[in-house]
């Protein structure tokens, strides 16, 4: 993926993950954190979390529902590696937390997956909760605050219906007018060229993303 207005590229398939994950250790391991935060009251340990199991989960949690064209479902993690280069590209003073917190912003899904906004109305408040829940984890492993600053979750939500809107327009059949109406138009000038990738590349871009971040935080402090 490439977006046009800016230098950053995003993904030739030329990265690979330095250690993948045993996806038996991984499923045991979500659906532990499942069973924790739905049925026990204290909240889920930081200490489970690791970015090998969110980058796994994410690159087979598929958005739409899987109902995009092309050989490969279009993956939560190419969409959130994507939603961060955005939000760096719509303001260039980010600082480093912030583009990890844009990066993981949809990172709960690795464990409950990705479900289509009707159906989160439906399930309202406990739903929500769940999320929360993680998410706080989430934050908490990678030294993120756990309530995100009411600017940046602006900024995020744009640069996510942005990626939606194309999203919608390339791969999901929807036209313009519709994707306009559900999701804002893009700014002027602005254009993403979106190409579904394998499981294992969209896992070893989303690591890499999340690692390099990781690094840089880690250098600046």
């Amino acid at each position: 993926c490439a977006i046009s207005s800016t230098s950053i590229s995003i993904g030739d398939g030329s990265i690979r993950s330095r250690r993948r994950p045993d996806s038996i250790r991984c499923q045991t391991r979500a659906a532990g954190l499942v069973a924790e935060t739905l049925f026990v009251m204290p909240p889920v340990y930081a200490i489970d979390i690791e970015v090998e199991d969110i980058a796994h989960g994410l690159a087979r949690v598929a958005r739409w529902n899987g109902q995009t064209r092309g050989d490969h479902a279009f993956s939560v993690a190419q969409h959130s590696v994507i939603v961060e280069a955005l939000c760096v590209h719509l303001d260039a003073r980010l600082d480093l937390k912030a583009r990890l917190t844009a990066l993981l912003h949809d990172a709960p899904e690795y464990v409950i997956g990705d479900m289509i906004s009707p159906f989160k109305a439906v399930l309202g408040g406990d739903y929500k909760d769940v999320e929360a829940r993680l998410s706080h984890a989430i934050h908490a492993r990678f030294g993120l605050p756990a309530q995100t600053p009411a600017s940046l979750k602006r900024l995020i939500k744009k640069a996510d219906n942005i990626c939606a809107w194309f999203e919608a327009t390339q791969l999901a059949g929807f036209d313009e007018v519709e994707s306009d109406r559900f999701f804002g138009r893009p700014p002027k000038g602005l254009h993403i060229d979106l190409k579904p990738e394998a499981a294992q590349i969209a896992q070893a871009q989303y690591t890499a993303r999340v690692e390099d971040l990781l690094s840089k935080i880690k250098v600046s402090v």
